[in-house]
């Protein structure tokens, strides 16, 4: 149901702590903790010993909460010693992105990191945009708790027009570099009072939608809840949580596809299934054009453990109804057939499950348009699981807010 009552959120600035500017940003900043594998997490670590995945991603055997309590004192002693700076006064990051998408082409997007309110779920405000998938939070609520510290930000999309236009003169400048994956990033400091005023009063003047970061906004709740019951206040830090924010316009965002993975179920079950509500046609061996291919023929596309591609026209009819998504239309297909279904959003990724024999069959879909995320915020209600996959992913470690 849409809103009747528009509540907003609050959305302040706050003194970040930074690595101090003599330390190279590519040293030390990595991807957000939820897309990093072991080995990943191994060559950051050793690329620079005050790299943030050593009290992001604290590794340690040791029973309960040592390795987290370990990354706070690690995160203290780099306070002290100057390799991280507390700003003096409140401020917003403006944050860029240059880099080419999933097509290929360049873009550029700018948003704004700053502190976020923490809302009662189904509260309004800040509203998810997919149902979420079940996952263990005791990692991210033990950390928090330790390094009283935000250090992944979640992502926000405003409903604000014109933020975009408000973000775009340049402020301080503070470092910029690019990632492995090619993408360009950069950092400016906003501490004119006027602006920080025209920033408040842009996000605070409509609902912002979580696109990224779910279950850090969950755990953000948790630990503020915590912080209520042991302190009395309603008016620490914790009410707010660390958050970037960007219109939510074609222009500025990037959204790929998370392609599915089917299991514990026969090949012969689900083609037979799937047929039921797409036309099945063979086609030959595919690499990854077939994504711009897809778009362009609104069709999905089925990889079998068997070898064969097929691609998958929506029959006529079947889905009136169902939302204008290709999850939405693959939960409806597959409604009444007992599967488990797994989440991929790379293609080489996806073809070499089903080539390995890990799963049945994966299906390629394609990303959700702008127009239908809008659509879905105004009328309040929510996509299926991994619906959507935005990119480039922000990363870790360009500002830390602090809980204390």
């Amino acid at each position: 149901m849409g809103w009747h009552t528009v509540i907003v959120p609050r959305f302040e600035p706050f003194a970040a702590l930074r690595f101090s500017q003599s330390i190279p940003l590519s040293d030390v900043c990595a991807p957000p903790y939820d897309v990093q594998s072991d080995k990943d997490r191994e060559r950051l670590g050793l690329r620079h010993q005050h790299n943030i995945v050593h009290v992001d991603m604290p590794i340690g055997n040791e029973e309960g909460n040592a390795r987290y309590i370990a990354a706070h004192e690690l995160l203290q002693s780099w306070i002290t010693a100057g390799v991280m700076q507390r700003d003096s006064t409140p401020s917003y990051t403006l944050y860029r992105m240059h880099f080419r998408d999933t097509l290929g082409r360049t873009r550029s997007t700018v948003g704004v990191l700053g502190a976020l309110e923490v809302v009662d779920e189904g509260a309004g405000g800040v509203l998810p945009h997919e149902r979420t998938t079940p996952k263990a939070k005791t990692d991210r609520l033990e950390l928090t708790r330790a390094t009283q510290a935000n250090m992944s930000p979640v992502w926000g999309l405003s409903l604000a027009d014109g933020l975009s236009a408000l973000l775009a003169d340049a402020g301080e400048p503070l470092g910029d570099y690019s990632d492995d994956l090619g993408v360009h990033h950069a950092v400016e400091r906003v501490t004119d009072p006027d602006r920080i005023a025209a920033i408040r009063a842009a996000i605070g003047a409509q609902p912002v939608l979580i696109a990224d970061g779910h279950h850090r906004y969950a755990i953000s709740r948790t630990y503020r809840d915590e912080v209520r019951q042991t302190t009395g206040r309603y008016d620490s830090p914790a009410e707010l949580t660390l958050t970037y924010v960007n219109e939510l316009v074609d222009e500025q965002l990037s959204v790929a596809a998370i392609h599915r993975l089917y299991r514990d179920v026969s090949l012969e079950a689900l083609q037979h299934t799937l047929s039921e509500s797409f036309e099945l046609e063979s086609i030959d061996t595919v690499d990854e054009s077939i994504l711009a291919d897809m778009n362009q023929r609104g069709t999905l596309t089925l990889l079998t453990g068997d070898g064969a591609v097929l691609r998958m026209t929506p029959r006529p009819n079947v889905f009136e109804g169902v939302r204008d998504l290709d999850s939405a239309r693959l939960e409806h297909a597959l409604r009444n057939l007992e599967h488990v279904v797994d989440y991929q959003h790379g293609f080489t990724e996806v073809r070499s499950a089903v080539a390995n024999g890990e799963y049945t069959a994966g299906v390629l879909i394609r990303p959700v348009s702008i127009a239908e995320i809008r659509r879905t915020a105004h009328e309040g209600i929510l996509m299926p699981p991994k619906s959507t996959f935005f990119t480039p992913k922000l990363q870790t470690g360009l500002v830390i807010r602090e809980l204390n």
